[in-house]
């Protein structure tokens, strides 16, 4: 999801991979085609920028539901997290901390349910992340859904569902795409 001064997650002014230049790969000199990726956001830059557009659309159903942008950040940490995205997890470990999140917050996100550092909405919603990344698990859908009821609103809940279905879509994108992260200058 983007923030106020990015157009997504992925062109946030940095090197994002809609912004990129094409990496040379070892395919475009001596080893066999198959090797090389394709990097489907410049490949088909029209579904990548309808990406984006639906990124921007829902960056507004999260601030009109209320959702507080470091709550945003934490639900694109986790399921890129899930995801293994490394490109994403860079790009909004920075967000979440422009946003105000703390280092310990971040670093103990990926086990969320054995602390006491989140508040009741936030566990609720980053339940409900999870099972939108993870539809098949039924169980636990029911589970996060039934908790989110407690403590997040209809529009809350629809928010943290659009958030979680676009990072997942990022988390795609460069994740089949090897976009690469870099050391920051």
């Amino acid at each position: 999801m983007p923030d106020s001064k990015s157009v997504s997650p992925h062109t946030h002014g940095e090197q994002g991979p809609g912004a990129a230049s094409k990496e040379p790969t070892l395919s475009d000199t001596t080893a066999q085609p198959v090797n090389r990726r394709v990097l489907i956001d410049k490949q088909s830059p029209k579904a990548y920028h309808a990406l984006v557009e639906t990124a921007d659309a829902v960056r507004t159903v999260a601030a009109e539901a209320g959702l507080d942008r470091g709550l945003v950040e934490l639900i694109n940490l986790r399921v890129s997290q899930i995801n293994g995205c490394a490109y994403c997890l860079n790009v909004h470990t920075r967000a979440a901390l422009r946003a105000g999140e703390t280092t310990q917050r971040l670093g103990v996100l990926a086990a969320w349910r054995d602390t006491e550092l989140f508040t009741e909405q936030e566990r609720a919603a980053l339940a409900l992340a999870e099972a939108t990344t993870e539809p098949a698990d039924a169980a636990a859908q029911e589970s996060a859904y039934d908790s989110a009821r407690q403590f997040l609103d209809d529009d809350e809940i629809s928010a943290v569902i659009w958030v979680a279905i676009t990072i997942n879509a990022f988390n795609r994108v460069s994740v089949l795409s090897k976009h690469r992260v870099r050391r920051n200058p």
